[in-house]
């Protein structure tokens, strides 16, 4: 590969463009008269005379020719984290930022929607074989499920079949969703700064807000949402990472470890940690079966049961049976489980200064000399004060740049009435003065809440409280 080839292919803009493309193909494809292939969710045409390997999480195309190379990897859906910039993160660290040691944030695109799946896309930059090369990632999040198309190459002579692989792909809507948490009706507590703090959904779980988790219950099983703790997500191989997790969320509160197991499949492209053994809880003397497990980036969950028969009945996983290649779809039945940190939301619990941040840049380089050419960024900041009388006011600002142009600022007021329903909140006289409807909820994390609005795919609101 020349020089100036070498310092195309490390062009962050010129890469930018590349994605924004891809997703505009996403959004507006049509068919192609070649031949269609599936793998899981997506449906997708094959490059020609491309070599073919498949694995049970993913299928993959190389193709090779003289010191060029690219590959396209279309992996299995795994369950969502909740949103789209959750799943993308979580995609780009596990896929991406480990196994090619990149250090450095993606550069992203916006989030789209399309067919009720939304999209997000993002590169960076790695060296294989001390020859510059390119990585990029697609991330669809939709129907309570995620996956992702991941593209590498060193040459741009490949851009143009990314683009097309990518731009026609179709995905079809999961057979069963994630978990079934309707919630059916909720229960007010009066020792907590909440007022709802247990959720009954319909299909029999119970999710009950405690200090250190979301307890959540069915029949004579428990499952903690374990908040986050630290020390307890440290980067190491898996034994130790299990046993650290183990150590610190459950050795405390049992003894009489027996049978203790470890699994994490190495194949898995968002690699999951298991633990589990036979334990005496020590509160009530009786002997349980106690399952510790996280996923990607996910915090850690606790499942307790009378006995390892009953786990595996009631979540189909069995630790003795987990081999190395085992599919990721295992993991299905306990990543539902994080769907239980569901809580309604009364007026009372939201009087105050809500607030949410993002942000991104871009590294403008020139493709003929390799020097820097500027930044382009942009950043925003949604803050909404809802008040004791039942109004609120909400101001959103922006500012956008890129080399050149200087900067360009944005914003908006709006003030009118708060209207809540325990799972929906009304904002009158928003924007150009329409009432709009936001599906709300809460999450329980350690010592508050995340108030999270979703109105329809138009717009969705992930607030933490300020004051």
């Amino acid at each position: 590969m020349n020089d100036r080839n070498s310092k195309n292919i490390l062009n962050q803009n010129k890469n930018m463009k590349i994605i924004l493309t891809i997703l505009i193909l996403i959004l507006s494809s049509t068919s192609v008269l070649a031949q269609k292939e599936a793998f899981d969710l997506t449906t997708y045409t094959a490059p020609e005379n491309w070599v073919k390997e498949t694995r049970e999480n993913a299928v993959s195309y190389i193709n090779t020719n003289n010191k060029t190379w690219c590959r396209l990897i279309v992996y299995r859906s795994t369950a969502s984290k909740g949103n789209t910039k959750s799943d993308f993160e979580s995609e780009w660290n596990t896929l991406i930022a480990k196994e090619y040691n990149i250090t450095e944030a993606p550069q992203s695109s916006e989030e789209v929607e399309a067919e009720g799946w939304k999209v997000k896309s993002g590169s960076g930059s790695f060296y294989f074989n001390k020859q510059p090369a390119i990585v990029m990632l697609t991330t669809f999040s939709g129907y309570n499920v995620c996956l992702s198309i991941l593209a590498t190459t060193n040459s741009q002579r490949y851009l143009e079949t990314i683009k097309n692989f990518i731009g026609n792909v179709e995905l079809k809507k999961p057979a069963v969703g994630g978990a079934d948490t309707k919630p059916t009706n909720q229960q007010q507590s009066s020792n907590t700064a909440f007022k709802f703090t247990t959720t009954n959904f319909d299909d029999g779980w119970t999710a009950t807000e405690e200090p250190d988790w979301v307890k959540v219950t069915k029949g004579n099983t428990t499952v903690l949402l374990h908040y986050a703790k630290e020390g307890t997500t440290n980067a190491a191989d898996p034994e130790p990472h299990i046993n650290t997790a183990w150590n610190i969320l459950v050795a405390p509160r049992y003894s009489n470890l027996k049978n203790y197991r470890i699994a994490s499949p190495s194949l898995d492209p968002q690699r999951a940690y298991l633990g589990a053994g036979n334990l005496t809880d020590n509160k009530t003397g009786k002997q349980v079966y106690v399952a510790l497990f996280r996923k990607g980036s996910s915090n850690w969950v606790e499942f307790i049961s009378p006995d390892k028969n009953s786990f595996v009945k009631e979540f189909g996983t069995d630790i003795n049976n987990i081999g190395w290649d085992a599919s990721s779809d295992i993991w299905n039945p306990l990543l539902k489980m994080f769907a239980y940190n569901k809580f309604a939301v009364a007026a009372s619990d939201i009087t105050g200064k809500w607030a949410s941040w993002s942000g991104s840049n871009i590294q403008y380089v020139n493709v003929y000399t390799g020097l820097d050419a500027g930044m382009g960024h942009a950043q925003n900041g949604n803050a909404i004060v809802f008040n004791a009388n039942g109004t609120y006011n909400r101001e959103y600002k922006g500012i956008s740049g890129s080399p050149g142009s200087g900067n360009q600022y944005y914003g908006e007021k709006n003030n009118g009435n708060a209207i809540v329903n325990n799972w929906e909140l009304k904002l009158t006289n928003a924007f150009k003065g329409e009432t709009h409807v936001f599906t709300a909820q809460f999450e329980a994390v350690k010592g508050g809440r995340i108030l999270h609005l979703w109105r329809g795919n138009i717009e969705e609101m992930h607030l933490y409280r300020v004051k």
